[in-house]
């Protein structure tokens, strides 16, 4: 007889437990994303058809197109690389902490809170970066079409109505965000490219203002690294997918891959010259010969892009403000969800509503210095949050003695690599008199000890449930294939048998 045969068999014979195990993340609704969902989330969040506008423009402003295109593929190498990290992580456990649960698992309280720290102001940063752009989009949109909003309250309300259209997508639930975000993007892709092909070379020359290039070098591999950063946000949703453990780990090293290649693509565009025409619309509208209907299709798509990486990167901030309720680190109020719709609206209310205010203030103030400051710490703080994960995923291999030669290059390179672009980083700041850069990583650096001692003082009990993750419950497993027994927190967990965990 085989085992699964044995298994069905004494599954009859087994009686209903006592108590049922449930996952304590089973308010988002478990097993309802696709892989194809799951995907839509991870690429938009990472904004490619604005990327691959942006990049070309960056590498014009500092002259470097072959060196340019050198730097794309070596950035996309490397987050490759830090792709493979946190795919050891999906393929053994699906957190809506994301990167925050994966770094506990490797390297503890501290170094998790750290990591909370960083994603977030990752998040929060990109949200409203891309949420005022998106909004500046529209706002020239509307000028084209002969509405004029140049008056402080009408860009306050053209914000406004943008965070509640986005705030009822996400409240609306997952699955129609993330099918809304994916039908944007596509057609956002498809005109960039289009437009590139289309266009050829020898059309137009760019028009891009030259900038000091003593450290574009530096530049470049910024705007590259954040171009990429994002693929992670997959991970905040492996509970809500119907094959986590698959189709998170499939997400989080294709996308690297596939908005690498589109990355290349237009630095390739660029060099040879098929991107002159979509930079001139981009930084000079129709005053450099391009037709209107161009510049007005440009806008759409970037908007639409935009707007659709700020829905993506809100989205996955909540499912992390979701998390660290459901473990108490932060109220108890953030672990509530919608009934109908099992999206966790108060965390989505606080976090497109700080967004809002951010790209608020800068469409009424302009791209100002402070935008730059915000640029920059999201940047510092991803890559930061990068270097603990690729570290921790070293660590957490070896503690469970499941390590490769290549999972073990794999966090090493990527661990070098981040902490080089952050040391280059921080020196050419520092000898420049700029405070931000080593401002946010002391803030960094000191937040998660800070984080601890305030939980330690005056919520205990929240250290102890950190790093919750998605776990078997009573249904999921077939009776008398394995037990459940009570853990250190209070919660049932499966064991392969009762005399498995009495030996331990």
């Amino acid at each position: 007889m085989s085992a699964l045969s044995d298994a069905i068999v004494r599954s009859f014979a087994t009686g209903e437990p006592e108590r049922q195990a449930l996952s304590p993340l089973r308010a988002l609704g478990r097993r309802q994303l696709s892989g194809l969902e799951v995907l839509a989330q991870s690429v938009a969040t990472t904004a490619p058809a604005v990327s691959m506008v942006v990049l070309p423009v960056t590498m014009f402003t500092h002259q470097m197109l072959l060196s340019g295109v050198v730097t794309l593929v070596v950035a996309t190498v490397v987050i490759t690389l830090i792709a493979v990290c946190v795919s050891q992580f999906t393929r053994r456990m699906a957190a809506a902490g994301g990167i925050y649960s994966f770094v506990f698992q490797g390297l503890g309280t501290r170094a998790a809170l750290t990591a909370g720290v960083a994603m977030l102001t990752k998040y929060l940063g990109s949200a409203v970066m891309t949420l005022y752009h998106g909004g500046q989009a529209v706002i020239t949109t509307l000028g084209f079409l002969g509405l004029e909003m140049r008056g402080p309250a009408d860009r306050v309300l053209i914000y406004a109505g943008i965070a509640l259209v986005i705030l009822g997508c996400l409240v609306r639930g997952v699955r129609f965000a993330a099918l809304a975000i994916l039908a944007i993007e596509t057609c956002s892709l498809l005109f960039i490219i289009g437009l590139m092909v289309v266009t050829g070379a020898g059309g137009q020359h760019a028009v891009v203002p030259p900038e000091d290039s003593s450290h574009g070098l530096l530049t470049m591999a910024l705007v590259a690294v954040f171009a990429l950063a994002g693929f992670e946000s997959a991970t905040f949703f492996g509970p809500e997918a119907k094959r986590p453990l698959a189709t998170v780990t499939r997400t989080v090293l294709l996308t690297p891959m596939i908005c690498g290649a589109l990355f290349i693509f237009a630095g390739w565009a660029a060099w040879s010259g098929r991107a002159d025409t979509l930079v001139n619309a981009y930084l000079h509208g129709t005053s450099t010969g391009v037709a209107p209907a161009v510049v007005i299709a440009l806008n759409l798509g970037l908007g639409t892009s935009w707007l659709a990486s700020a829905m993506a990167s809100s989205n996955a901030a909540s499912r992390l403000v979701y998390s660290m309720g459901v473990e108490s680190v932060v109220p108890r109020l953030f672990a509530r969800v919608q009934r109908g719709y099992r999206t966790p609206y108060p965390a989505l209310a606080l976090i497109v509503c700080t967004v809002c205010v951010g790209a608020a203030t800068f469409g009424i103030v302009g791209r100002s210095t402070a935008f730059g400051h915000v640029q920059l710490a999201a940047r510092t703080a991803v890559i930061a949050a990068y270097v603990l994960v690729a570290v921790a995923s070293v660590r957490f291999l070896l503690r469970i003695q499941e390590h490769t030669a290549l999972t073990l290059c794999a966090g090493v390179a990527g661990s070098a690599a981040g902490g080089t672009v952050l040391t280059y980083l921080l020196f050419t700041t520092a000898s420049h008199g700029l405070v931000m850069v080593p401002a946010v990583m002391l803030t960094l650096l000191l937040s998660g000890s800070a984080w601890q001692l305030f939980l330690q003082w005056h919520h205990p009990a929240g250290l102890m449930s950190i790093g919750v993750f998605d776990s078997a419950e009573t249904e999921d497993v077939l009776p008398g294939a394995g037990v459940f027994v009570t853990d250190a927190t209070g919660n049932l967990a499966l064991t392969a048998s009762a005399r498995t965990h009495e030996m331990r």
